[in-house]
């Protein structure tokens, strides 16, 4: 079965013999090593009923990548979250020890904000 990413829209039929179809497919960025990762770690509690929660921003990479990382977040701080779209989120106030895991493993890691 084709996906629905896959179809070709906009070209229903052409009658050049040379016409090749090009995709609209983005190439996933390649992570940057953690020496090059410039993460901003803040506190957050915006649109999330008055909870805080540590939000880590600024990762460049795939994102199975940004799950792992986010994932080694959770574990290290033995509470949920969540990792998408290049942020990690991370349930409660952690930015301490958030910090302290990001410099151990070699990232570039600052707090934002308050």
């Amino acid at each position: 079965m084709k996906s629905k990413n896959n179809r070709r829209e906009g070209v229903v039929y052409s009658t050049n013999p040379d016409f090749e179809y090009q995709d609209n497919t983005e190439e996933t960025a390649a992570t940057l090593p953690p020496q090059q990762q410039n993460l901003r770690v803040q506190l957050d509690k915006k649109s999330r009923g008055g909870k805080q929660v540590t939000l880590v921003t600024g990762f460049v990479g795939q994102d199975e990548d940004l799950q792992t990382l986010g994932k080694l977040l959770k574990t290290k701080c033995a509470v949920g979250g969540n990792a998408k779209d290049g942020e990690i989120i991370i349930q409660g106030d952690f930015r301490d020890k958030v910090m302290a895991v990001l410099l151990e493993k070699g990232y570039k890691a600052k707090k934002a904000g308050g």
